[in-house]
């Protein structure tokens, strides 16, 4: 897994030092939900049991493999 130097940047921030690495690789793997943005960045979301049923949001640079963003995303909602 590789890292924008945004990501390291930000993931010193106090509500994202609990984000696990294993967590982020979780959610590129497993997606629950999927979107592209208009830069081409890649949104992807997965449910965290192990973080209190949280959603965690990755943001991916087009390559597909190099995270840029992974926080906690409270405002996602489950599509029904």
């Amino acid at each position: 897994m590789k890292f924008t130097q945004y990501f390291l940047y930000a993931r010193q921030r106090i509500d994202r030092k609990g984000i696990k690495i294993e967590w982020i690789q979780y959610v590129i793997n497993n997606p629950d939900k999927e979107e592209i943005q208009a830069d081409g960045r890649i949104r992807r979301w997965a449910k965290i049991l192990e973080a209190n049923n949280k959603y965690i949001r990755v943001v991916l640079l087009e390559d597909r493999e190099t995270v840029h963003n992974a926080f906690f995303d409270h405002s996602f909602k489950e599509e029904s």
